[in-house]
């Protein structure tokens, strides 16, 4: 069986080779985040460097690039992942290295590529790609005032009604210390110095249980993106964290009554890596400094609210609003990276979910059957 696969995938890869004339393909999440990606920068590398450019959807994680390899078939040039999935890619060998700011052009003012991305990456194998956020919203006619901060969040005095908040830890302890009061430090730094003491994840499970518990609170879990943006407009929920693209998408695609709110934030990351052996590595590896340049993260958010890596593409969206693909709205404002966003946030850190995600689920899932 296992030899049969593996012609299976040779054959498959050969069938590849003869249709595309090796075009660079490039694996992602599929949906309108795949869709900004090629219309936003794909499209116009290919154009640009006169290649073929293929997308194709996946599902996370570093398996099939494995058993692409372990077949001797890879098919993928570049991937789109988590910051994680770089380092492990990088250490065994399935990533291509990279010298930062010889393989990626500078910003226009010079400004050296490595110097230009919002946040180092985490390892010699990744390139940002975009940032979201990770932030609540609230429905404007279920609430009444103004709410403006974290704090604000978990305040069922001044703001009753039922939270929508993530079924899992992750981001959920970070977000419960901020509205507890906790100093957040630069990007978070202090959030997760106090997460690495029993007290701080004992302080932050107490705030949600204090939150779920409330009669003037209480909790509804989400575990699909677009959940949190239909439950705020069904009215189940007053406010909810969720994603920022799917608040947006809402809001300005859906003409729905929701606002964000951008304190204490989580930012998170996406990454491309570089298939080591891939079908068309040299064009592969051309493309990918064209695609993470200024210009082309900048086009990206012209069909999505997430922020490209690049501090300098800020500069191009902010100089040509209204950039949003609609021509009316402004998405400076929508950016989660842009200034007035970014007065107190975190970085979610992959290193402390990586070392203490399995100890933290089982707490939280304790704490969730306790309710």
């Amino acid at each position: 069986m296992k030899k049969l696969s593996k012609l299976l995938l040779a054959l498959s890869f050969a069938l590849s080779i003869t249709s595309s004339a090796f075009a660079v393909t490039v694996a992602s999440w599929g949906g309108a985040y795949t869709e900004s990606q090629k219309l936003g920068y794909g499209d116009p590398t290919a154009q640009a460097l006169g290649i073929d450019i293929n997308w194709v959807d996946y599902s996370g994680g570093l398996s099939e690039i494995k058993a692409q390899k372990e077949a001797g078939a890879i098919t993928w040039d570049i991937i789109d992942v988590f910051a994680f999935d770089t380092i492990n890619g990088c250490d065994e060998g399935i990533f291509v290295e990279f010298d930062f700011d010889k393989d990626f052009p500078a910003a226009p003012d010079g400004t050296p590529a490595s110097e230009d991305f919002f946040a180092p990456m985490p390892s010699k194998c990744a390139v940002g790609n975009i940032l979201y956020s990770w932030n609540y919203a609230y429905n404007v006619n279920n609430v009444d005032g103004t709410p403006s901060t974290i704090k604000d969040f978990f305040n069922t005095k001044k703001y009753p009604g039922k939270r929508a908040i993530y079924k899992s830890a992750l981001t959920n302890l970070e977000i419960a210390l901020a509205g507890d009061g906790v100093y957040m430090g630069k990007g978070g730094s202090e959030i997760y110095k106090l997460l690495e003491t029993e007290a701080g994840v004992n302080r932050a499970m107490n705030k949600i249980k204090e939150l779920c518990t409330d009669p003037n609170g209480g909790c509804v879990f989400w575990s699909a993106g677009a959940q949190p943006p239909e439950l705020l407009v069904s009215g189940e929920v007053v406010m909810a964290t969720g994603w920022n693209g799917r608040f947006f998408n809402a809001e300005i695609g859906e003409g729905a009554p929701i606002k964000q709110v951008w304190d204490g934030q989580g930012l998170d990351y996406e990454y491309f890596a570089l298939v080591k052996g891939g079908p068309d590595e040299a064009n592969a590896k051309k493309a990918l400094a064209m695609m993470t340049n200024t210009e082309m993260l900048a086009g990206s958010a012209k069909y999505i609210a997430y922020a490209p890596y690049r501090l300098s593409s800020l500069e191009i969206i902010k100089a040509n609003e209204p950039w949003y693909k609609d021509g009316k709205t402004e998405m400076m404002p929508q950016m989660p990276t842009a200034p007035g966003n970014t007065k107190k946030y975190f970085l979610v850190d992959p290193f402390f979910w990586a070392d203490n995600g399995t100890e933290l689920g089982e707490k939280w899932e304790a704490m969730k059957a306790g309710l």
